[in-house]
């Protein structure tokens, strides 16, 4: 469903400022396949969710969505392929509009605009019946505002618009960092039923180590803008964060230095 090739990406070439973000990255994702990733701050995890999405170009190599070459398209083009879910809530979702206007918007994507209706008689009922299935209490706020809303209800209905039209792949920016504990919790367990439930394939980028470990069939680990881990299955299931430590001090060579990827 999604893979890369020798990816490699540089920022700021040629000045003091110069940073190699991604070093030959290889990867390949199997349709259905729940990807966490995971490393300490500069390690390259958002940079290759970036690079998947066509943010910017790469420097050298190949990334191939569902077999098909999307290295040379521009992210508003990449756009029909994918589903993302950003760190900040308010950036998945426009304030100004009602709830059932955002999740009618996240519907036409792809689609030519025309002069009709803005929302069917249909579609309300498919929004009610999506938006109790978070069980949030936002089936009966429709007409609301979401800049009304809290943060996680807004990443909730930002999680709903993302995967409304079944992406190929969905990815997740440390999509929980920005709220509290006990709602961080809330929307990972909705992520978890929207993948399973629409059968995704999903990468999910975490600073935390106990989330990557519970969630997910697999989990990456990458350093200096490599994968440096890649664990799956059984081992996955097993393994400990204390496990995850000293993997990647045996691997890298030196210690993980993220007070937020240990303490979360």
């Amino acid at each position: 469903m999604l893979e890369l090739r020798d990816v490699h990406k540089t920022f700021n070439i040629g000045t003091i400022n110069e940073k190699k973000a991604l070093n030959g990255v290889d990867l390949k994702l199997e349709e259905g396949d729940f990807v966490t990733v995971i490393g300490g701050n500069g390690a390259g995890k958002s940079t290759v969710l970036n690079a998947i999405a066509g943010v910017w170009p790469i420097d050298n190599g190949t990334i191939l969505i569902d077999g098909e070459n999307v290295t040379g398209l521009p992210e508003h083009k990449r756009a029909s392929f994918l589903g993302r879910v950003f760190q900040d809530p308010m950036t998945g979702t426009t304030a100004t509009m009602e709830i059932q206007e955002n999740l009618a918007l996240a519907a036409r994507r792809g689609q030519r605009r025309g002069l009709k209706w803005g929302i069917t008689k249909r579609e309300k009922m498919q929004f009610h019946e999506l938006l109790a299935k978070l069980d949030l209490g936002l089936e009966d706020r429709m007409t609301s505002k979401v800049g009304l809303l809290s943060g996680g209800q807004r990443q909730a209905i930002t999680l709903l618009m993302a995967t409304l039209k079944r992406p190929r792949i969905l990815l997740l920016d440390e999509h929980t960092a920005a709220l509290d504990p006990k709602t961080a919790a809330k929307v990972l367990a909705l992520s978890d039923q929207i993948i399973e439930e629409n059968h995704l394939t999903a990468m999910m980028v975490t600073h935390n180590m106990r989330d990557a470990i519970v969630h997910g069939n697999r989990l990456i680990m990458m350093n200096e803008g490599k994968i440096i881990l890649d664990i799956r299955g059984e081992e996955k299931k097993k393994i400990t964060v204390e496990d995850l430590l000293r993997k990647f001090e045996e691997i890298s060579g030196e210690e993980f230095a993220n007070d937020k990827a240990l303490l979360g």
